[in-house]
C-alpha cells in the first residue's frame, strides 16, 4: 500500500478508538477498517468530504452501517471467501476436539496430574456416524460439510434457501426445513450464519432446550448468534455435552463461567488467523482500492443497498 498510495498506517495491533477512527476519516479518500472496528452512522456522518471508499479487511460487514455509507455515496468493499478454508479447518478441529475432550487432556498433562493410561479415563465420544447440523450453508458451511463427510458424519443443514440438488448430492447433505427440527436432531450443531437482527440469539433458551443432552455446539461465526447466559445455564445443568467457541458476544471479554466449564473449548477468535489468509485478504483490499482509484467498480463491492 505504501508503494501505491499515500497512506497512514496503524503501526501495531492496538485497535483505534472511536475518536481516532473519526479523525482518520477526516482527510482521507479510503478507510481500511478491520472487522472489529465498528463504523456506525454517526461516525460516517462526521467523515470528511473526500472519503469515497471503505475497504474493509475481512469478509463480515455487520460492523459497518451500510445504509449510512450508501447515504453518503461511500462504496464499501470486503474480502469474501479468503478465509473460508481457514475457518472451516478450525471448525472441523473443534468438531473433533470437543467430543474427544482433547483440551481437557492437554490441560491434564500440563498440570502434571496425569497418572497414565487407564481403561475408563478421559473417555469422549467418536464422531463417525453422528449427525452434524450445519446452520448456514454458505461458503464456510459448505466447506465444513465437505470436510465432515470424510470423517463419517451425517450432514444435515438449515439455510434460508435450499441448495441445488446437485450440490446437496456432492456434499452428501440433507436439507432440514425447520431450524427447530435440525437443532433437536443434531449430535453436533455448528453455526455459520451472519449476525443480523434475524439471527440475534438464534440459539436462545427455548432452542437450547430442544437439543439432546449429549449434543455439542460449535460457533466460529459470531458471538451474537447464541444467548450466552442460556448456553452457560444449559452446560452447567448438564443439558448439553459441551461447546467449542471461537467468538463471543462481548469480545474480547469472555464470560469466566465459560472458561471454567471443563467441556468447553474457548479460543481467541482464531478462525482467520493464518499468515496465508491474512496476506490474501490484504491483497484483496489493495485490489479493491486500485479498481476504485482507477474509476472502476471494485470486484468485492458490497451490493446491499447499492444500485
Amino acid at each position: 500500500m505504501r508503494e501505491l498510495f499515500d497512506v497512514t498506517l496503524s503501526a501495531d495491533d492496538r485497535p483505534l478508538s472511536r475518536a481516532e477512527l473519526i479523525a482518520a476519516m477526516q482527510d482521507t479518500d479510503v478507510l481500511v477498517p478491520t472487522v472489529t472496528d465498528r463504523i456506525d452512522a454517526a461516525m460516517i456522518a462526521e467523515a470528511g468530504p473526500r472519503i469515497g471508499l471503505i475497504a474493509s479487511f475481512g469478509a463480515g460487514t455487520d460492523h459497518l452501517d451500510l445504509a449510512a455509507a450508501r447515504a453518503r455515496k461511500i462504496i464499501v468493499t470486503n474480502t469474501p471467501g479468503v478465509f473460508t478454508d481457514d475457518t472451516a479447518d478450525m471448525t472441523m478441529a473443534l468438531i473433533l476436539s470437543v467430543p474427544r475432550r482433547f483440551a481437557e487432556g492437554a490441560a491434564l498433562v500440563a498440570s502434571g496430574a496425569w497418572g497414565g493410561w487407564a481403561p475408563s479415563a478421559m473417555l469422549g465420544h467418536r464422531i463417525g456416524g453422528k449427525v452434524l447440523g450445519i446452520v448456514g450453508m454458505g461458503r464456510i458451511g459448505q466447506a465444513v460439510a465437505h470436510r465432515a463427510r470424510a470423517f463419517g458424519l451425517e450432514i444435515a443443514y438449515h439455510n434460508r434457501h435450499r441448495l441445488p440438488a446437485a450440490l446437496e448430492n456432492m456434499l452428501g447433505a440433507r436439507y432440514v426445513e425447520s431450524l427447530d427440527a435440525l437443532v433437536a436432531e443434531a449430535d453436533v450443531l455448528t453455526l455459520h450464519c451472519p449476525a443480523t437482527s434475524e439471527t440475534h440469539e438464534l440459539l436462545d433458551a427455548r432452542r437450547l432446550a430442544l437439543m439432546k443432552p449429549s449434543a455439542y455446539i460449535v460457533n466460529t461465526a459470531r458471538g451474537e448468534l447464541i444467548d450466552e447466559d442460556a448456553l452457560i445455564a444449559a452446560l452447567e445443568a448438564g443439558k448439553l455435552g459441551g461447546a467449542g467457541l471461537d467468538v463471543y458476544r462481548a469480545e474480547p471479554a469472555v464470560d469466566p463461567r465459560l472458561v471454567a466449564l471443563p467441556g468447553v473449548i474457548t479460543l481467541p477468535h482464531l478462525g482467520s488467523a493464518t499468515i496465508e489468509g491474512r496476506e490474501a485478504s490484504g491483497e484483496r483490499v489493495i485490489a479493491n482500492i486500485r479498481f476504485w482509484a482507477d474509476g472502476h467498480r471494485p470486484p468485492d463491492q458490497v451490493l446491499e443497498g447499492f444500485v
